[in-house]
């Protein structure tokens, strides 16, 4: 967990994101849902058995700069992430994390949803 946090001190906002190429396939990943709106795949390090990254294809900084026309695409985020949740078999529950800033551990500037299951999650979670 040191190294994440290490990672989110260091990171900047602004330029392009591994999640900007992502987006634009640039860098091969196995989508595990893709719309007009969004992608979603397997975060590579897991932080639980089941962990997915929701991230649109608009490339909001963070949630703190969200803008309220950005209000049906940030509720979109949360259905797919509902959706990859049931389609994993996360039917005993599961958490969403939204990281914002530094201190909040954002390591990616560009806005995604965690989707974290597969195992009980302990409170208070930081």
């Amino acid at each position: 967990m040191a190294d994440e946090t290490a990672k989110a001190q260091a990171a900047q906002p602004g330029g392009d994101t591994i999640f900007g190429k992502i987006v634009r396939k640039e860098i091969p990943v196995n989508f595990i849902y893709e719309d007009d709106l969004c992608v979603a795949f397997p975060d590579i390090s897991p932080q639980a058995p089941t962990h997915i990254l929701v991230v649109p294809k608009k490339p909001i900084v963070q949630l703190s700069q969200a803008e309220d026309n950005d209000a049906a695409l940030l509720g979109h985020l949360l259905i797919v992430a509902k959706k990859c949740a049931k389609d994993a078999g996360l039917s005993k529950g599961y958490r969403i994390v939204v990281n914002d800033g530094p201190d909040g551990g954002q390591s990616v500037y560009h806005i995604h949803v965690h989707v974290l299951g597969g195992r009980t999650m302990g409170w208070p979670p930081g």
